[in-house]
């Protein structure tokens, strides 16, 4: 047994469960491993460093898993070089590439945070003085909820037109990223279902299009319930006035005009 292998003995391996999404091309695992903050140099990192118990191992990201109740929640999917996969949260991945790893680690936030047990025993030590009681309030009218969209979980294809171009707070590499902000999203199925806003990654697939607002496209792609999240420090061109509720994953086929 060769001393890599024997290392390879000391790590705790977690395995996927049954299958997970792969990429589709360069461009997309470009996009999601910059989405998680792996990379961020212009030649995007093939290779990473996983460590435990003082050793360090070289390995890849093979694909990710995806969350059913949260679809924008991924949880890594990397190879050791024996063939190995293990499932690995993202940040603690990018935390693992920090040469000052293991000094001060990942789990001592979780532990020093204050659990809501606490914090109910301080507001419980320290009421509230002199409160004055508030007057009653008429009873306001209740605001008409949005309705609720089923959204479908597989690849599907839509029409759309281009609004505005915006930026994207990406709290994994502390940036912001270039979106697209569609307007008058329809899911072409049978039964046609009007989306209205969403948003998406403005990817390097996106740029070869030379995209303006007003630009009509269609696609195909997958939809999930995730909001913009906002810009900072932008420009007001790149701020979206209306809240986009849905964002559109990894589109492809896609048609100008």
């Amino acid at each position: 047994m060769s001393a890599a292998s024997s290392q390879l003995n000391e790590v705790t391996f977690l395995p996927p469960k049954g299958s997970y999404e792969t990429f589709t091309d360069e461009g997309h695992y470009a996009e999601k491993v910059r989405e998680w903050g792996l990379s961020t140099t212009k030649e995007v990192k093939k290779q990473f460093l996983y460590k435990e118990k003082n050793l360090q191992y070289t390995v890849t990201v093979k694909g990710y898993e995806v969350y059913e109740k949260n679809p924008e929640i991924n949880t890594i999917v990397i190879e050791f070089q024996d063939g190995n996969l293990c499932c690995i949260h993202p940040a603690y991945l990018k935390e693992m590439q920090a040469s000052s790893f293991g000094k001060g680690s990942f789990s001592d936030a979780a532990e020093s945070s204050p659990s809501p047990s606490n914090e109910k025993e301080k507001t419980e030590m320290h009421p509230a003085e002199d409160k004055v009681p508030e007057s009653p309030k008429e009873p306001s009218k209740k605001k008409e909820k949005p309705v609720k969209l089923e959204l479908p979980e597989e690849k599907v294809h839509f029409t759309a037109s281009v609004k505005q171009f915006s930026l994207s707070w990406n709290n994994f590499n502390e940036e912001n990223d270039e979106v697209i902000i569609l307007e008058n999203l329809v899911i072409q199925l049978e039964n046609p279902i009007e989306v209205g806003l969403s948003w998406c990654s403005h990817s390097k697939t996106l740029k070869k299009f030379e995209l303006s607002p007003g630009d009509i496209l269609e696609f195909d792609g997958k939809i999930v319930k995730k909001k913009l999240p906002k810009g900072k420090d932008v420009e007001e061109q790149f701020i979206v006035a209306d809240p986009v509720l849905y964002k559109i994953n990894n589109p492809s086929k896609i048609k100008k005009g």
